[in-house]
């Protein structure tokens, strides 16, 4: 399986990454055939976070993992400071408590890929820097990223990181796919937009998309006259949507693969590092999501695929 290489770490970070959202201890036969598979195909890298049911989903994947004994040929990217039901938790204590959480739940002494989960603007990028730092140089995480961070705030926070002799963000997570987000999924969420993909050019941060294939948008099972989704419905129902996935279908046929692995290859073809987070829940739809890593696209045939106001191609 293809890697790209993310400063902090020594591992590679494949560029498919399992999620998690949906282990747990009372499913663990799933979680591991799921694991033992996507390790069996070359992946490397699991997705997970402190509020994943109710932190089961690191509970599992640590029980994995020391059943495997294979925690060093694992790279694991979690994430803390999601807001609560009183409002934001990205200061000091709260990310402190949620990684020590973590680390006790997933049975290591260190996190590989450690992001914040939300951001608060309201909070200064240094006090934020400091507190991710002082766990860096205790050896509890490796490198840092913002998911659902805005490209504005990870510039500000690497430029103070860069002033001061600090680790900055060295990887983003946000939200990329090739149906465009009409708005945000929940309240924090980000989505990359051409700003925010002309960012990650220019420095070439890696971009760790969550929601990489839409939530289903292009597997065939919905069309505009299907309202059974609603946050489907909210979130990608546009005419430009809808011609995306039709450009899609047209370019899966001409290559003769499926349209949801066109999809997930347009986010894997960016002029930047990226990968994709991904769902999959058995054999088969891991099978199908290796495949479609595989297939290469020309920035000509992405910019076809995402651009509808071109008319022909």
């Amino acid at each position: 399986m293809k890697t790209i290489t993310i400063p902090g770490l020594t591992k590679p970070v494949t560029t498919l990454i399992q999620g998690s959202d949906y282990f747990r201890p009372s499913v663990y036969e799933q979680v591991c055939q799921v694991l033992d598979r996507f390790f069996a195909i070359g992946g490397n890298t699991i997705d997970t976070a402190h509020i994943y049911c109710g932190g089961e989903s690191e509970v599992a994947i640590g029980q994995w993992m020391k059943e495997r004994n294979n925690r060093e040929d694992v790279v694991i990217l979690t994430k803390g400071a999601h807001h609560d039901q009183n409002g934001t938790r990205v200061n000091h204590e709260a990310i402190s408590k949620d990684l020590f959480e973590s680390l006790e739940r997933l049975g290591t002494d260190y996190i590989d890929l450690y992001a914040l989960h939300r951001d608060d603007p309201n909070v200064p990028v240094n006090v934020i820097i400091d507190a991710l730092n002082e766990h860096i140089a205790a050896g509890r995480i490796k490198a840092i990223g913002g998911s659902n961070w805005t490209f504005q705030r990870l510039q500000e926070a690497n430029e103070y990181a860069a002033a001061n002799g600090l680790v900055g963000f060295t990887f983003s997570s946000p939200n990329l796919s090739l149906a465009k987000a009409k708005e945000p999924f929940w309240a924090g969420c980000v989505s990359a937009d051409a700003a925010d993909c002309q960012w990650h050019e220019k420095y070439q941060i890696p971009l760790l998309s969550w929601s990489s294939q839409a939530r289903g948008f292009f597997t065939g099972r919905f069309s505009s006259n299907d309202y059974s989704n609603a946050d489907l419905v909210r979130v990608f129902y546009s005419d430009e949507n809808w011609e995306r996935l039709r450009r899609a279908e047209e370019l899966a046929k001409e290559k003769g693969v499926s349209t949801i692995q066109i999809a997930l290859a347009y986010v894997l073809n960016q002029p930047f590092p990226s990968c994709a987070l991904i769902g999959a829940q058995n054999e088969a739809e891991l099978n199908s999501c290796y495949e479609g890593s595989k297939i290469v696209l020309t920035q000509e045939e992405i910019k076809w695929l995402e651009d509808v106001a071109i008319s022909v191609r």
